[in-house]
């Protein structure tokens, strides 16, 4: 044989040589798809047997399903697991109990009027499910002390104090040369509108305008500098 005619017989068996797969098949996603299917139609079948048929009956299982992945990415992110447990549980028994009620231990014929009352009520249930655990509770309030901290760090970082727990240190004696201070005009615009809501909600409660001694314990900031922040305010 040529060689030309021996080159065009190997591509040819080449090309008709059976390529593998590029993506391997995992046995577990498998078997996770055909149980899935197959809870799929039993709850279908249930929802009819219930009186639910059109599109109702398809949309049973579907919020079923998505009651379970909402519950178990509720799990997964590792806040109210106790929320997470309960409603995964709830999608758990409904898939369940379709599953083992499809299996001939109730006749689908004739399904008592307690099942038809569940099946009815599914929707509610799956609603309030899905609607707690999609939206958490809210971001609790910050810390005053930790936005105290916050602000000082922030004239420390300027270079206005010499050390980030200069707030809790005490003052200095008289011997020790004083903290460096920035003029009035100077210090952060952040430290000053915080202290013009605490002098505020002083005036507001007490009647009378913040002492120095009164902003620096509720600032929680040296004494020089709680007077520098007390010129800005008047």
């Amino acid at each position: 044989m040529p060689e030309t005619e021996r080159e065009d017989v190997i591509s040819v068996v080449e090309r008709s040589a059976p390529r593998a797969l590029p993506v391997r098949m995992d046995a577990v996603l498998v078997q996770a798809v055909i149980a899935a299917a197959l809870s799929f139609a039993h709850l279908h079948d249930l929802a009819v047997a219930a009186g639910q048929d059109g599109w109702k009956a398809w949309a049973y299982p579907i919020s079923v399903d998505l009651l379970l992945v909402a519950a178990w990415r509720r799990l997964r992110s590792g806040e109210s697991k106790a929320a997470g447990w309960c409603w995964f549980l709830v999608a758990l028994t409904a898939s369940l109990g379709a599953n083992v009620a499809t299996a001939g231990l109730l006749d689908l014929h004739h399904v008592p009027a307690s099942l038809r009352i569940v099946v009815a009520g599914w929707p509610a249930v799956a609603f309030l499910g899905g609607t707690l655990l999609a939206h958490g509770p809210a971001d609790p309030a910050p810390d005053p002390r930790e936005q105290n901290d916050e602000l000082t760090n922030e004239v420390a970082q300027q270079g206005s104090l010499p050390a980030p727990a200069a707030a809790s240190r005490p003052a200095a004696p008289a011997s020790h040369p004083a903290l460096a201070v920035p003029p009035p005009d100077r210090l952060p615009t952040a430290l000053v509108d915080h202290a013009r809501k605490v002098a505020a909600e002083h005036r507001t409660r007490t009647g009378a305008p913040i002492d120095t001694d009164t902003l620096r314990a509720r600032l929680g900031v040296p004494g020089p500098l709680a007077e520098a922040i007390a010129a800005q305010l008047t």
